[in-house]
């Protein structure tokens, strides 16, 4: 921790950087290039890796005191989330200058080339390939379920460096540009009508040696850091107050506008920008209440009954995340958090189908389809409630499937024995792959 943490307050310290600070009229890349060189950005990370050093709870009230302010929140996105702190932790200083310094001011958006089609719980059976080339790779393979890629300026891949070694002995992790030749972007429309997510076909692109993290074949364990900084974040009860409307990196095309357009204008200092609406999880309980309210669907001792069951989660993963931010070191808390979160979001999806009542069978695709159900006499707040449950089974499949938070908990937690396997003796090559 700074000494400026240690003797001052973070709130109070945050907040008189803001005061002599936060100006709604710079541009967003000028007002991040001035966050993040400060190290309020990501105050977690380590002060040689743009940040302040804090433990997770003070970093936490750091962000939340940003967005009280009505300040611009830190660059969003998985660069901060994940890129950022693997590479603090298994990146060289020049790397940490290079890539952290453009995550931490915005300037560069990061996507996550990990899963692909026969490599998704299993993922050390990847097989995107990387061939040595004087001082660089040649990468071929297939990556899929790519959060962001569309607007992505870096991806973090990991790819086969060394066949002959077992599966999970032989990968390299390496930051990737994706606007090169050979990188083909095609996004996966879902069926809540949008495209989050999208598959990567890599074909003859090139990585040079410097954009290696952690070592060659040490990727696994480089990818094992980005997946526990990713169950974090995903858990109930994650999520950062911060979080700001603009988009980070050169394609989305947000740097240039007026930071101030970017915040509400009930905060003070925001400009005359408009904010968005909550998380459609965060707000879900409260959405779900004000709906039952509304139907009288309140009364029915089975709908309150679900909303006691809702709050509650809700607040155990609120506790939960607490002892993560104050660091208590418990087993399994962040693969816990991961498997709360699911439950959370089915559970909500459940209520909100039963309060809707046969309502819930209309989705709109599209802003149009969402005037014209209002126009019918729809409740506007339905198609939230749509998409929430369409979306439901994602989370419990990204970020690790739910089976296998469970299996991490039962193997390295309570200590039962793994499935017998040569999985880690057995060359990668020699290993029967799926079909």
């Amino acid at each position: 921790m700074t000494d400026t943490a240690q003797t001052t307050d973070v709130v109070e310290a945050v907040t008189a950087w803001l005061e002599e600070n936060w100006d709604p009229d710079l541009t967003v890349a000028e007002w991040w290039e001035r966050l993040g060189l400060s190290g309020w950005a990501a105050p977690s990370l380590p002060t040689d890796a743009f940040g302040k050093g804090l433990n997770r709870s003070d970093a936490v009230r750091a962000q939340k005191a940003i967005a009280d302010f009505g300040a611009l929140g830190a660059p969003g996105g998985l660069g901060l989330l994940l890129a950022a702190p693997t590479i603090a932790m298994h990146g060289n200083d020049e790397q940490k200058q290079l890539y952290v310094r453009e995550i931490v001011t915005g300037q560069k958006a990061w996507c996550q080339l990990f899963s692909e089609p026969n490599a998704g719980s299993d993922l050390a059976g990847l097989q995107t390939r990387a061939v040595k080339d004087g001082d660089e790779w040649i990468i071929n393979g297939q990556k899929v379920w790519t959060s962001g890629g569309h607007v992505a300026d870096l991806g973090m891949l990991i790819a086969r460096t060394e066949p002959d070694n077992p599966k999970h002995s032989g990968i390299t992790y390496f930051a990737i540009d994706m606007h090169q030749p050979g990188i083909d972007i095609r996004p996966l429309k879902e069926m809540t009508g949008r495209a989050l997510f999208n598959e990567v076909f890599i074909e003859e692109a090139r990585v040079p040696d410097s954009a290696m993290i952690g070592g060659l074949n040490n990727g696994w364990a480089v990818a094992n850091a980005t997946l526990a900084f990713e169950r974090a974040g995903l858990g109930a009860g994650g999520g950062s107050a911060a979080g700001s409307l603009a988009t980070p990196g050169t394609v989305a095309g947000d740097l240039s506008k007026r930071a101030g357009d970017f915040v509400s204008g009930k905060r003070r200092g925001g400009g005359g920008g408009e904010g968005g609406p909550a998380s459609m999880f965060g707000a879900a309980e409260n959405l779900l209440i004000e709906l039952a309210k509304g139907n009288g669907k309140i009364t029915d001792p089975s709908i309150r009954q679900g909303l006691m069951e809702l709050h509650s989660l809700n607040e155990i993963a609120r506790m939960t995340n607490l002892r993560m931010k104050a660091g208590s070191d418990v087993p399994g808390i962040g693969n816990i958090a991961k498997l709360s979160m699911s439950r959370i979001l089915k559970l909500s999806r459940d209520l909100g189908l039963q309060i809707l009542g046969a309502e819930a069978t209309l989705h709109a695709y599209d802003s149009a389809g969402r005037e014209a159900l209002t126009a019918a006499g729809a409740n506007p707040f339905g198609a939230m409630v749509t998409e929430m449950a369409l979306f439901s089974p994602g989370p419990s499949i990204y970020g690790g499937t739910d089976e296998i938070q469970h299996n991490v908990i039962g193997e390295r937690v309570l200590g039962l024995p793994k499935e017998p396997n040569n999985d880690k003796t057995t060359a990668f090559k020699d290993l029967p792959k799926n079909a």
